[in-house]
């Protein structure tokens, strides 16, 4: 079945558009809270040069991002997601016992406080899991300048 067409940005020109991305694996397994990993997404995030990625939480089966095109609004999602698992495929190397699932969660968000929102509920990831005590104990994460 066909997904249906992306509604365009209907947001204020004043406003940032800012996306809350989660992209996971399948089968659900501890692929990623490694240094090689984590080494990869940032060089695949600084890859996406038309993007600004403003926090990235990467879990043992998923990645959370919250992220913004620099200058044209309309930047794909879809092709984000595309650039954004082939070049961590390239760098990250062999995935023997994993696939990315196909596409990704995606929100648009719309105010300041949806942001700070999703990234409250970003950083608590690994404190839910009990992977850590306190999210800033989680080694494979970058998150706001001015977090406290």
């Amino acid at each position: 079945m066909a997904r249906p067409p992306r509604i365009p940005v209907m947001l204020p020109w004043d406003r940032k558009v800012i996306y809350f991305i989660t992209i996971c694996i399948t089968p659900r397994s501890n692929a990623f809270a490694n240094g090689a990993a984590w080494r990869s997404v940032c060089e695949t995030v600084n890859q996406l040069d038309k993007w600004n990625t403003y926090c990235i939480m990467v879990m043992p089966d998923h990645i959370h991002l919250l992220t913004a095109p620099l200058t044209n609004r309309a930047l794909s999602v879809a092709a984000f997601l595309k650039w954004f698992k082939r070049w961590f495929n390239e760098s990250y190397g062999a995935r023997e016992k994993w696939r990315w699932q196909p596409g990704g969660f995606d929100r648009l968000l719309r105010t300041s406080e949806s942001i700070h929102k999703k990234w409250n509920y970003i950083r608590v990831n690994p404190v839910r899991a009990v992977l850590v005590m306190h999210w800033k104990r989680w080694p494979y994460q970058k998150s706001f300048a001015d977090d406290e």
